[in-house]
């Protein structure tokens, strides 16, 4: 037993010398026969604990997030032997059939549309060319879609069972994918942009879309099928819809279907009789109401308790940011990428503190123009009970004009 400890520890202290060697230059091509010698005979699972343990030091996730190109390049040929496919994830309306499926299409979007367009702009730059490339992109960012569910459904279950590291370095690439394609687009719709500046960064999306696929079938899938439960995924099945799928036609209706061993409803619920009446400071309503009140408003609001656990949100009809319930019991940093983390624990520490009452923001969002404000809820005593986050199309408001005093005549 000494011995396994002895070797974890050692294998731990390497880890972070490859982390330092990248940070301070090093390439993959140079740590990677190190770092394939350091994890020899050991499972993804492993490697993923020891990550996990260098965050809880207090290493940044963007420096363990160096090593997944490493990971990528020792696994090729090895990691399958590791994780032998699932007769389960073989099913139609298993999620991970689905973002297989996914990677299928991405895959070929990639080898028969972008890699020959990119060639063929290489060869003779042209308006015609580059459209057909903005097309593919504008494609691509249906990827966006298949992030957002790894992100918000997946992954929360992952830290259900103790798998944090991982999906926090994950939605980091993700996000480098995301601007890596954001940006191609930007620059292929900039007509006098140089060509060979459009080629380096398409090619960079595409390189590292391809490196992402290969790691979420060959380390995070089969991490997170030797961890998830049916019920489980029975319940990420269920809340995809609400967000979407990428290229790809919606999974067989079973995939969403309701089961006695999958109920929706959030683990910590607390049973509320819908005969009794929830008092206010001025007045009382039945939970049926309150809950039918809320969901009318033209505006979109979360709460996040004091132990920033977030335990509510509306669902409106038209909703400006997707809520999967999955987010529900969910600590608030992990419902945010790993950039922005430190954006949002600023938020509620500062409304937390009484160092502010609210902070806002507005952003352009496509034709809508988004209002999003954070109050900190206080009782009457003046303590803190949790942060809320209310959001607003504004838009219809700031073209209002004149006056309108009494309905119109039918």
């Amino acid at each position: 037993m000494s011995e396994a400890i002895n070797n974890r520890v050692y294998r731990q202290r390497v880890l972070k010398e490859l982390i330092t060697d990248l940070h301070q230059g090093s390439s993959v091509e140079e740590v990677k026969n190190r770092f394939a010698a350091l994890i020899e005979g050991v499972s993804a699972s492993e490697i993923a604990e020891m990550e996990q343990a260098l965050i809880l030091e207090g290493m940044p996730v963007e420096e363990v997030q160096r090593l997944c190109d490493v990971h990528a390049s020792v696994f090729k040929g090895s990691i399958e032997e590791i994780h032998a496919p699932r007769p389960r994830e073989e099913n139609p309306a298993h999620p991970i059939y689905t973002f297989k499926l996914e990677n299928r299409e991405l895959e070929k979007l990639l080898n028969e549309h972008i890699l020959p367009h990119l060639e063929e702009l290489k060869t003779a730059d042209s308006v015609a060319k580059r459209k057909e490339l903005a097309a593919d992109f504008t494609l691509l960012g249906e990827i966006d879609k298949h992030y957002s569910r790894k992100e918000n459904l997946l992954f929360p279950y992952m830290e259900k069972h103790k798998i944090t590291a991982p999906p926090q370095v994950m939605w980091g690439v993700d996000d480098e994918i995301r601007i890596l394609i954001k940006e191609t687009r930007k620059l292929l719709a900039d007509v006098p942009e140089n060509a060979a500046t459009v080629i380096e960064k398409a090619s960079q999306a595409a390189t590292r879309l391809k490196e992402m696929i290969f790691k979420e079938e060959n380390i995070l899938f089969p991490m997170a099928s030797d961890s998830l439960t049916d019920p489980e995924w029975m319940k990420i099945a269920q809340a995809s819809p609400e967000i979407g799928y990428c290229l790809i036609d919606p999974p067989m209706p079973e995939a969403a279907s309701t089961s006695a061993h999958a109920d929706h409803e959030p683990e910590f619920r607390e049973e509320t009789s819908q005969t009794t009446y929830v008092h206010f400071d001025a007045g009382l309503l039945l939970p049926e109401e309150i809950n039918a009140m809320l969901n009318t408003l033209p505006i979109d609001i979360t709460f996040v308790d004091k132990n920033n656990t977030v335990k509510y949100f509306t669902q409106g009809k038209e909703r400006i940011f997707a809520r999967p319930k999955t987010i529900i019991g969910r600590l608030v940093e992990n419902c945010h990428p790993p950039a922005s983390v430190h954006i949002v624990q600023k938020i509620v520490e500062d409304l937390k503190s009484g160092k502010k009452d609210h902070e806002d923001f507005w952003l352009n969002m496509g034709n809508q123009y988004v209002y999003i404000r954070y109050f900190a809820v206080r009782n009457a005593q003046g303590e803190y009970l949790g942060t809320m986050e209310v959001s607003q199309d504004i838009r219809p408001i700031q073209e209002i004009s004149g006056e309108k005093r009494l309905m119109a005549d039918a």
